[in-house]
């Protein structure tokens, strides 16, 4: 049920998204496109639940984006992710709030998860060639990140702070948000200079 706080205002998202792969323009690739630097977050406060949903490129996170081999690369992944799991740290979220983690999720292929197959019925991929282009397709990884808190003083939450986040993954220097709270619905870009939020 609480899934669809995110599902519905941001339905026409993915909308967006294709449009952005799709044009592949210089102008057009600000929302959805996978742009180094620069990560989205969607977030939600409607009564005591707070969701926060988090896309960044690997290389804002990680500094890289090919699968971590190296010892020096599965070092930084698995700090990466350790970081990642705390979001109350992350997020700054007020002590005052009594916000807990009712649920989170984190999805990369940098974590061993498998991409989103875009062709199911690729079944005959018994050529080398086929195999080979269909992982360069996915070189670009993404970070994905979906927390769900249950809050008991959601009135505290006045703001969304997310300074942590820029100085946790300092590569990130963009974080286009889609914030819906008790004032309403806005979209704003936060810096590391203007990194707090109005819900």
């Amino acid at each position: 049920m609480r899934r669809l706080l995110l599902a519905l205002p941001f339905a026409l998202l993915p909308l967006a998204v294709a449009h952005a792969h799709e044009d592949n323009d210089h102008e057009h690739g600000s929302l959805g496109a996978h742009e180094h630097g620069v990560a989205r977050l969607n977030a939600v406060l409607d009564g005591q639940a707070l969701e926060l949903e988090l896309d960044s490129p690997a290389m804002n996170l990680v500094g890289f984006e090919h699968a971590a081999t190296s010892a020096a690369d599965k070092a930084k992944v698995a700090a990466a992710r350790k970081q990642l799991e705390n979001p109350q740290a992350l997020f700054n979220l007020p002590k005052a709030a009594g916000c807990k983690v009712s649920s989170q999720e984190l999805n990369s292929p940098l974590f061993g998860d498998k991409p989103e197959a875009e062709h199911d019925d690729d079944d005959h991929a018994t050529d080398g060639k086929g195999a080979a282009a269909h992982e360069h397709h996915h070189d670009h990884s993404e970070i994905h990140a979906h927390y769900q808190f249950t809050c008991a003083t959601p009135t505290a939450l006045g703001n969304l702070d997310l300074n942590q986040v820029f100085k946790t993954f300092p590569a990130t220097t963009k974080i286009q948000v889609q914030l819906i709270g008790p004032s309403g619905q806005q979209g704003v870009d936060a810096t590391a200079t203007a990194a707090t939020l109005k819900f």
